[in-house]
């Protein structure tokens, strides 16, 4: 994510996971949420149904 400024990821958009565990999923953005240490979570829907959870700074919206 060098030189990118962060792009906020709402509820409903589509993304895709550029860094972390889940690098190189994609699918919508189901719960975001400000955690009790200041981090943006969300949990993200795949299209198979499966979910998971990874920070928002970890992802892209994308189109």
């Amino acid at each position: 994510m060098s030189g990118e400024s962060p792009v906020e990821v709402a509820n409903g958009d589509r993304c895709s996971v550029i860094a972390g565990v889940h690098a190189g999923k994609s699918g919508l953005v189901q719960d975001r949420k400000l955690s009790r240490t200041g981090h943006v979570t969300i949990t993200v829907l795949q299209e198979g149904g499966a979910r998971f959870k990874t920070l928002a700074r970890n992802v892209r919206k994308s189109a």
